[in-house]
């Protein structure tokens, strides 16, 4: 059997020496380390926005279709595109010789009707030159509304056919879009909500509207989703915002709240009392006691005892899981969280209230 060498020997003890030499000196650098850089939060705002997200496209207040009653040859046009007309006005005339006609002879009948006809006989002719009259004002294109011309086709000397289209008259006194509310978000809609709409073609500018209906009823999606429709209008909307434009917005439930925010690390609980060590201007600290609710995942809303932009020392040293991520708001709420809506036909339930 070999014995070992002396020198292996010195060699191995040399090389645990070492080795038990770089170990203390690692510990004591990171130790050093680890005082030297003092953990820290700053107390922040966080503004939590009660919302429901919505997009579609905007329609004007009430919209006519000008069409011509029968076939005939235009002999008269009064008005052209971006006019504004008022309801009942005149805007077209077609050729109304036969039907006057028509009329001339009724009335002709009519009267020697009275002299040798029997009442009963009489009373039916004068019904039918009610149906004369109507006749002749079909040859008329009228406005529905008070509104503006916004599409004009026609002119003197076309002939229409029955139900050609020739133009449209808008009111723009409103306008409104109907979007879908999902049935988790539908018990906070009230009447005269605020509502602001953002749309791409006037540079995405806030411009406010409000909520002016909502049936009692839910509406089933052929995705099979339950939600309800609801109603939204902008008065006095402006000239740059024309119907059928897309938008973005958002419905307001309830104001935006601003709550001071801070990780739980920052506060350390004492005899029932949140104590906090704020860091002074000069550097140096001063114990402060707060007031203050969990919040979330990792977080304390501040009540009272600091303010925004504060700075503190870590006094809980276990880290809450999570404590690093964003806070989840409380009672439904959403930190810039939204529900998406789409554009439905609308349901007209009652008078907004502003």
């Amino acid at each position: 059997m070999k014995k070992k060498s002396p020198v292996n020997k010195s060699i191995i003890v040399v090389t645990v020496i070492i080795a038990l030499a770089a170990a203390v000196y690692f510990i004591i650098t990171k130790k050093s380390g680890k005082n030297s850089e003092e953990v820290t939060y700053t107390v922040h705002s966080e503004v939590v926005r009660n919302i429901i997200e919505i997009a579609g496209n905007i329609s004007a207040a009430r919209e006519q279709t000008l069409q011509a009653a029968g076939d005939g040859s235009v002999v008269a046009v009064y008005v052209e595109e971006g006019d504004k007309v008022t309801q009942g006005q005149i805007l077209l005339q077609l050729d109304d010789t036969e039907q006057r006609y028509n009329l001339a002879r009724q009335d002709y009948d009519i009267d020697q009707k009275r002299l040798s006809g029997a009442p009963r006989e009489l009373e039916l002719m004068r019904k039918q030159r009610l149906v004369l009259l109507q006749r002749i004002k079909d040859r008329q294109i009228t406005a529905s509304f008070d509104g503006v011309v916004a599409q004009f086709t026609a002119s003197a000397d076309n002939y229409l056919l029955a139900k050609d289209s020739i133009g449209t008259i808008l009111d723009r006194t409103y306008l409104k879009a109907t979007v879908e509310v999902v049935e988790t978000d539908a018990p906070k809609l009230k009447h005269g909500q605020k509502v602001t709409f953002m749309f791409p073609a006037s540079g995405n500018v806030p411009i406010e509207g409000y909520v002016y209906s909502f049936p009692a009823i839910g509406t089933k999606t052929t995705r099979g989703a339950a939600v309800v429709n609801a109603e939204l209008r902008i008065d006095d909307p402006p000239d740059v915002i024309l119907p059928n434009y897309s938008f973005t917005g958002e419905i307001e439930i309830s104001p935006p709240h601003t709550f001071l925010l801070v990780e739980r690390q920052a506060l350390a609980r004492e005899e029932h009392v949140f104590r906090a060590e704020k860091i002074l201007p000069d550097g140096g600290t001063e114990r402060v006691t707060v007031e203050a609710r969990p919040y979330g995942a990792g977080f304390f809303q501040i009540i009272k005892g600091l303010q925004e932009g504060d700075k503190l020392k870590q006094l809980e040293k276990n880290p809450v899981s999570g404590s690093k991520g964003v806070p989840q708001m409380e009672g439904g709420q959403r930190r810039n969280g939204r529900q998406q809506g789409v554009q439905v036909q609308p349901v007209i339930i009652g008078p907004p209230r502003r």
